[in-house]
């Protein structure tokens, strides 16, 4: 997703390996739940993994945060005591009753060599589980922390995209089929009208025969693409990185 958004930030980052971009708040909060969750699902009490979640937060240097009009260090403080707030509501929404799963393995990072494809592809999946849909089979389960729903739910082409890198990096590691690809998201901020603070999501892996198509030709031509382009250009219009990305062009670094 980042070559196709603006191929000279992905240079930068994937090739040269500089990672000076600060992050959103949002995205630290993110991965504050997600450190909680892998502790939950790895066994740790809940209130323990609340905490390591927590900590993690707390020891996010503030050059690292992207802190958006919060110049001054009161504002800044002042923003990463939200974040701290924002982080315990969400966690809290998710432990408050958890989805169970007989877990098999939790941030799995693989790599597969598929047919047809001139690269590797790599994942993380956050849980691979025992499915309970299909004997001998796993599901994949994703964590989303989010400030609302999606509208696409399933449906959406980075959920599918992202499905599909986890397929084939655990049906390499596990050696089983993998039925469903199973997003989980919790909406950080309180619903007013009471609804459920979680949503969930499920792409079977069985009804995706033109969505594999689609992957293996967008893989492929990407590929394609790397191999053939002579310059790395930006795009200013990149909300996350499109300022950066268009100063470095213009220097020439």
């Amino acid at each position: 997703m980042a070559y196709l958004r603006n191929p000279l930030a992905w240079h930068k980052r994937y090739v040269e390996g500089i990672r000076d971009m600060p992050s959103t708040p949002s995205s630290i909060v993110g991965r504050a739940g997600h450190t909680a969750l892998q502790h939950f699902y790895s066994g740790t009490e809940k209130r323990v993994a609340i905490d390591l979640g927590l900590d993690y937060l707390q020891r996010v240097p503030d050059f690292e945060i992207q802190f958006g009009k919060a110049y001054t260090k009161a504002a800044q403080r002042k923003k990463r005591l939200t974040m701290e707030k924002e982080y315990l509501q969400a966690i809290h929404f998710y432990l408050e009753r958890p989805p169970r799963h007989k877990v098999l393995g939790v941030e799995v990072a693989a790599m597969a060599t598929v047919p047809g494809l001139p690269l590797p592809v790599k994942a993380i999946s956050d849980l691979v589980v025992v499915s309970k849909v299909e004997r001998g089979a796993v599901d994949i389960v994703d964590h989303k922390f989010v400030d609302s729903f999606n509208h696409l739910g399933a449906e959406k082409p980075l959920f599918i995209l992202q499905a599909i890198f986890n397929y084939y990096t655990v049906l390499e590691e596990f050696k089983k089929p993998v039925r469903r690809f199973i997003l989980q998201e919790c909406k950080k901020r309180k619903n007013k009208d009471g609804r459920s603070q979680m949503r969930r999501y499920v792409i079977d892996f069985r009804l995706c025969e033109e969505e594999f198509a689609l992957f293996h030709r967008l893989i492929r031509e990407a590929t394609e693409d790397l191999v053939h382009r002579k310059h790395y250009l930006p795009n200013p219009s990149d909300m996350f990185e499109g300022k950066n990305a268009f100063d470095i062009y213009r220097l020439g670094l």
